[in-house]
């Protein structure tokens, strides 16, 4: 998830296809260089996700990365998960100006006050979608028509946004979602799987 456009949001790399040095020699999409970058593309990058949980997880990490490079959010990633209750959205919905308080004291995590209070909010956001919809995983996967989006992407040709990323923007933020403008939500959608970026030389290509 910078990301996707890979991890990061910056300039799509010009680099060549990355391949590693075990055995299989692997040709991975060319922003996955680091121990933990690769392992996050060839366990998690573009895996269709549809527990709620892990989707709350990943709006929250994508609120989270605005600004900043995505590795540095897989560094926090545990930090994150200790902070915010496991990703439950029911408990961070609970949180308090006393909790936003102590999360701004956390070494762990991206101390930005702003960043911090949009959790609670995004969390009762969440908590309506589940109720409105069943479940969140219903209603966000509407967006790209129940399955991923496979692109053909050479890996200089990522783009920031997309149409779909946009409607699902303006629809987070009617419901009253904080971070979710539409580059955010398409990292988020590569993330979880519901847009398919890999490159065509890519291991994980489809």
């Amino acid at each position: 998830m910078a990301r996707r456009r890979p991890p990061g949001r910056r300039s799509p790399a010009r680099n060549p296809p990355v391949r590693s040095n075990n055995r299989t020699e692997r040709t991975r999409c060319a922003w996955a260089t680091t121990p933990l970058g690769i392992a996050y593309h060839d366990k998690e990058w573009g895996v269709p996700v549809h527990d709620d949980r892990v989707l709350f997880e990943f709006l929250l990490l994508e609120g989270a990365q605005a600004g900043l490079s995505w590795e540095t959010i897989l560094r926090k990633r545990e930090a994150y998960r200790k902070a915010f209750a496991g990703f439950d959205p029911r408990k961070v919905a609970r949180f308090t100006a006393a909790d936003v308080r102590r999360l701004m004291k956390d070494e762990g995590i991206v101390r930005n006050r702003l960043k911090i209070e949009s959790t609670a909010t995004n969390a009762k956001a969440f908590l309506a979608v589940q109720q409105e919809f069943g479940s969140f995983d219903a209603y966000v996967w509407r967006f790209v028509g129940g399955k991923p989006m496979v692109n053909r992407r050479r890996g200089g040709d990522i783009p920031a946004k997309t149409k779909e990323s946009d409607a699902l923007s303006k629809d987070l933020l009617k419901r009253g979602f904080k971070f979710v403008g539409s580059t955010i939500c398409y990292a988020y959608m590569q993330a979880v799987g519901m847009v398919d970026d890999h490159t065509l030389s890519c291991f994980k290509r489809r």
